[in-house]
């Protein structure tokens, strides 16, 4: 496994089920930037099927089939690593599977989303189950060390200080979260960081589906909390070069070092 101090990291906010349009856009622009990882939003590739508290089995197996055919596609993007969540089933369950890709090293799960909203337009729970187990482990992969947290997950921020301990060098939160709390969720994330020690890197959905309004604001912030860029509808997606050595250092400091 190679490792260079430094990698450019991309966040992004796509509509609903991933127009072509925006697509080529998204590809463009890692053309452009030399995207080394790309973090996309919560399950991308289909409608937000928990819009709905009417669970529809065949809606969701096409979800999956959907997520299928996106993935085989990704190396579209020429990036060494892309990292989202999707639907999948295991054993006819349905789970919320976080993952990673690359070229070379294919598909790995990485994470099953734990925390489980259930309410209007967020009929998550009613959907999909939690993971089997509270497991937070962080994986790693060609250029560093990397922690899950999939939208809710992020705010049971105990799980921010296991990665610290860990090594996390960032925090991936691919997310679902309406514009009306994105700056609750952006706060969110800059206290993430600070627990863990490491970079924050999310990205969001954007626009109006099944009356829910997604809000976009995609961030990567450092690992003292600063916020480094943000997406928007003007600039959908963002780029920053992250040097990884700031997060290995943080996890010395304070609040990092003090002990449970």
């Amino acid at each position: 496994m190679s490792y260079s101090p430094r990698m450019r990291v991309t966040v992004t906010q796509l509509s609903d089920g991933t127009p072509e349009s925006e697509w080529e856009g998204l590809r463009e622009h890692v053309a452009q930037n030399r995207s080394e990882l790309v973090l996309l939003g919560e399950m991308p590739f289909a409608s937000w099927l928990p819009a709905h508290d009417q669970v529809d089995p065949e809606a969701w197996q096409d979800a999956v089939y959907q997520h299928d055919a996106w993935i085989a596609r990704l190396g579209e993007l020429g990036a060494a690593t892309v990292a989202s969540s999707r639907p999948v089933n295991r054993n006819n369950i349905p789970y919320n599977e976080g993952f990673l890709w690359s070229a070379a090293s294919g598909y790995r799960t990485a994470h099953t989303k734990y925390y489980l909203p259930n309410e209007r337009g967020f009929w998550e729970a009613s959907w999909y189950r939690r993971a089997e187990s509270k497991a937070f482990q962080a994986v790693q992969f060609d250029g560093g060390t990397a922690g899950f947290m999939i939208c809710t997950d992020m705010w049971f921020a105990e799980h921010a200080r296991g990665y610290a301990q860990q090594g996390a060098d960032m925090i991936l939160v691919p997310r679902a979260t309406e514009g009306s709390t994105s700056a609750k969720w952006l706060a969110g994330g800059r206290a993430v960081a600070v627990m863990a020690g490491a970079f924050c890197v999310s990205s969001n959905r954007q626009g109006l589906t099944e009356g829910v309004m997604f809000g976009g604001t995609g961030w990567i912030i450092d690992p003292e909390g600063n916020v480094l860029v943000t997406t928007s509808d003007r600039e959908p997606f963002a780029t920053h070069d992250i040097n990884l050595l700031e997060a290995r250092g943080a996890k010395s400091t304070y609040p990092r070092y003090v002990a449970d």
